[in-house]
């Protein structure tokens, strides 16, 4: 029999612009939720009373008090130690060892969970969304750069202390465009929605974008992936050509991921795809049936994430859930 609380779980997605946080139920089915600006200004320490403070007032909104649930499960971008729970940094944010669990739990008297942000919205995704029912799912997540994920026989693939499955720098382009990461043809250099943008921003200035240059001149800030997206809708053949070349791009990493782990379903999620849905699941869908072998060809599927927001919550608290139950199962305290 369940414990007081397991029946409801916190799952909070810390972004770069935004915090995310709702109450879930034990069939992964949103009951509150709350989000605000994660605020300009303030260290990691300050960011903890702000998570916090998030997670209290939704708890409020579902009337709940933290004994009323059954744990805390945060996904966050950033270099992660998985094992203490702790953000070793958050650059968009400019925090630097921030430990969640440690103070979370200190908070809440609840056991917390500390995730990739990509690896939580895929296993969303994977318990309630477009991958339920899978044994192997592959989430690929372009947005200002790409993130990927993998649900294999029901587990995250993970190493010990870090996530893996950094899909944005699978090389694509031997000696490509130089990638953030200091190295030469990432899938990110060429595909992610500031490469697209960079790329869509030239095409501006040579004339060749006329309804981009209207809607947002050849500003990277404002290109985003709705502009492109308007941009299409409006007649620029070019951003149209250049999105579709990032798109094949992924079909291309796809490929190679399909290779290796043969999953029955490939979920695209992020912002680029929820603004071209069509556009980007037809070209990766596409080029990534071209590029596997030929034994894979017909035994996977390429889908839309369908949970939007909500992907990284549930995943979250879903997790946070799985590590109690199996901590529980093996009789060991948390390492």
């Amino acid at each position: 029999m369940a414990t007081r609380g397991e029946g409801r779980w916190i799952g909070f997605d810390l972004g770069g612009t935004k915090m995310f946080c709702a109450v879930v139920d034990g069939r992964h089915r949103p009951v509150a939720s709350k989000r605000e600006s994660v605020g300009v200004g303030g260290d990691g320490a300050e960011g903890l009373k702000r998570i916090e403070a998030l997670i209290r007032l939704t708890l409020r909104e579902a009337g709940l008090s933290p004994r009323d649930i059954g744990g805390i499960g945060i996904g966050t971008p950033g270099p992660l130690d998985l094992e203490r729970g702790m953000l070793l940094s958050a650059p968009n944010l400019g925090w630097k060892r921030v430990p969640l669990r440690e103070h979370l739990e200190a908070a809440f008297r609840r056991p917390v969970t500390v995730a990739n942000d990509v690896d939580a919205g895929t296993y969303g995704e994977y318990v309630a969304g477009a991958a339920k029912g899978a044994r192997t799912a592959v989430g690929i997540f372009p947005g200002t750069g790409i993130g990927g994920a993998c649900v294999y026989d029901g587990r995250l693939l993970r190493g010990r202390r870090q996530s893996c499955m950094e899909v944005g720098h699978l090389k694509v382009w031997p000696r490509g465009p130089l990638c953030g990461c200091g190295r030469r043809g990432c899938l990110e250099a060429v595909a992610s929605r500031l490469a697209i943008a960079g790329q869509a921003a030239a095409a501006v200035l040579r004339g060749q974008a006329p309804a981009l240059r209207k809607i947002a001149g050849a500003d990277l800030a404002r290109i985003r992936s709705r502009t492109l997206a308007q941009a299409i809708e409006e007649g620029d053949e070019v951003v149209e050509r250049i999105v579709r070349r990032a798109a094949r791009h992924i079909g291309l990493a796809a490929a190679n991921l399909v290779n290796l782990l043969a999953p029955d379903v490939v979920v695209l999620g992020g912002g680029l795809v929820e603004a071209m849905p069509k556009l980007f699941l037809e070209t990766v869908r596409e080029a990534a049936e071209e590029d596997v072998m030929d034994a894979f060809r017909g035994a996977f599927k390429v889908v839309a994430a369908r949970l939007g927001d909500f992907a990284t919550v549930v995943g979250a608290a879903a997790l946070a859930r799985d590590a109690v139950v199996d901590r529980r199962r093996s009789g060991r305290p948390r390492a």
